[in-house]
This record gives C-alpha cells, structure tokens and sequence, in this order.
C-alpha cells in the first residue's frame, strides 16, 4: 500500500511517498479501514515541518476517513461497506477532558492516517455524516470537532448569542457554520477583501478586515451595541488575545484554540479579570462529542468548506499551499 512517512528532524522536503506492506486481518475488537481522505491542520504541519519534532518514519495527518473493509471478533458497532471518521484522541472516549499531550494522537505519537490501509479498534472511528463524500468527513476529526466543542460543549451557544470568529481557516470557518445554524450572530475578521466577501457568503452579519482596523476588539464592542460578543473563537495567540478580551461581554466565553501567533506572550489579566470572561484553553474533544456533533450535521445538513484538494503523493504540495495562507477552509488530501 501507498503510504507517506517523516524522515527526522523533520521537513517537507523530507516527506517520503513510499510503499508498505498491507495490514492483513483485524484483531478482536478491531477494523480495517480502507482510507480515502485526510485534511491539513495546523498541528499536522508542525509534525511534518519539524516544528513538532516526532520519531523518525513517523506516519503523519490526524484526519482520516475511509471504508470498512473487515471487522474483527465482537465489533458490533459497524459493518463492512460502512463509511466511517477517526477520532483525535483514541483514549477519550466521553466526559470531560482526559488527555493534554499528543502521545497517542495519530500523526504524532502514534502512526496517522497518510496511507491507504489501517487496521485500528473500532472505538478510534465513528461513523461518517450521511451523505459526506471522504473529504468532507475528514475535515470532521480535528477542525469541526473544535469548533463544535468550543461552541456547543463548552460554550454552551444558543439561538440569539453573538460570536466572534477570527479568521478563515478551517475552525473558523465551522464555527462561522455551526453558529449561523444555532441562531446566532457572527462577527468574522480576515486580511483579504477577497475572503471577506467569501464570509459574507457564508452568512456572517458582520466583517473586519484586521489590518486596516488593528483595534477591532473596540469595533465588534461597537456592532454589539458596546455589550461585546458572547462568545470568541481565538486561534491566534498572545497576538490576537488583547483585541479578543476587549471584544467579549462581561461574563463572555474566549475560547483558546491556536497559538498563530506564538507559544507564549503577555496577557492583560486585569483586564480579563474585569471581564469576568472565561477563557478556556481545548484541543479537539471526546469520540461522544464527535458522535453528537455528526447528528447534528446531518439535521441541519451543514457542508463543509473545502478549498483545494490534493492527492496522497501532493502531500508537500498541499502543505505549501497551506503554508502560504492563500486557503479559505480545509485542505484536503483525496487518495
């Protein structure tokens, strides 16, 4: 079978398509998923580029999602033909958050899924949306899964709340789509004219471009009538978290997902306090709120947002692009 490795310390041009033998049948309690799709996230490209420095022959990409091929003693829960969704973090099954390290995510403490075949235990996949094609379910695993667990687990959004959402990469873009479902007011920024038009188009009620307004946090506390937003969806880091503290309401939700703009930095804590907003630091979620994230989807029939594709062997490729800021949504692998 095809598969892609990291050759160390790391690199794209140290990514490695290359052939391994195929997995043969599963265990009890197992399956063997034929994959067909993953999507790029950042956590991926910190493996990949070294930034994240894993073991060398690592198989890289969290997101996979494919078609079960063979089930194992006692697997109940799928059948063969079934189209199905890894999960990000294999040992958290449900309740609250159980893990802080990567060591057992694909594609970084253990082999992911940039390869044709795998053999893993039923509990690391559920099932697909109906109706998604490969691509679209990939995008679930990491990005989609976040954001619903920013807004829905623990944000607790509901119909009439005012969310912020920066930028227009892959969390941003679902958390846009799961809060116009839920009945909720959008504030999105961007860089590019271009992509805010896209985010108009998408539903959001209001747009900032950041670099012409560098205090915008002052601007979504004036769309908001000076109350500020219910919730913020904070994917950049010590850059973006001052603006994001002056945009949220007294008693507000920040939710802490990316570091874009770096690992560490000041953060105004009176000001915060004064807030009496919870900022809440999550990576990803449980396999239960995957589960009830994928029911919702196929109620509202929410689609996915996916900007270009690549096959398996593009893999460099597909990084380059996402390196190069220029996507709007998720980029996907198709093999």
């Amino acid at each position: 079978m095809k598969v892609v490795t990291v050759k160390s310390p790391g690199g794209l041009d140290r990514l490695d398509v290359g052939e391994q033998p195929a997995p043969g049948e599963p265990g009890p309690g197992e399956i063997r998923v034929r994959i067909h799709a993953s999507s790029l996230n950042y956590h991926d490209y910190g493996v990949v580029s070294g930034a994240m420095p894993t073991e060398d022959g690592r198989i890289p990409m969290s997101d996979g999602a494919g078609v079960v091929e063979a089930l194992g003693e006692g697997v109940d829960e799928f059948k063969v033909g079934d189209s199905v969704v890894s999960g990000f973090f294999p040992s958290w099954q449900t309740g609250p958050a159980l893990v802080g390290d990567f060591k057992t995510v694909p594609g970084d403490g253990v082999d992911g899924y940039a390869r044709e075949q795998v053999i893993r235990p039923a509990s690391w996949f559920t099932r697909a949306p109906a109706g998604y094609s490969h691509a679209e379910a990939a995008t679930l695993t990491t990005a989609g899964l976040t954001a619903w667990r920013a807004l829905v687990v623990d944000g607790g959004i509901k119909p009439g709340d005012s969310v912020l959402v920066l930028g227009t990469g892959g969390v941003s873009i679902f958390a846009l789509q799961f809060a116009k479902q839920m009945g909720a007011t959008v504030i999105a920024t961007s860089s590019s004219d271009d992509k805010i038009a896209r985010l108009r188009e998408l539903g959001a009620d209001h747009t900032l471009n950041y670099k012409r307004e560098p205090e915008w946090g002052k601007r979504v506390k004036q769309l908001t009538d000076g109350r500020g937003v219910d919730h913020v969806i904070e994917v950049g880091g010590p850059g973006t978290l001052p603006q994001s503290i002056d945009a949220v309401r007294i008693g507000g939700h920040i939710a802490l997902i990316g570091v874009l703009t770096g690992r560490g930095g000041e953060v105004p804590t009176a000001k915060l306090m004064a807030r009496q907003a919870s900022l809440k630091g999550l990576i990803v979620g449980s396999r239960q709120d995957q589960i009830e994230m994928i029911r919702g989807i196929e109620v509202s029939g929410l689609r996915p947002v996916i900007d270009r594709r690549f096959r398996l062997d593009e893999i460099a490729d597909a990084f380059r692009h996402q390196e190069g800021q220029r996507h709007f949504g998720k980029i996907c692998l198709e093999f």
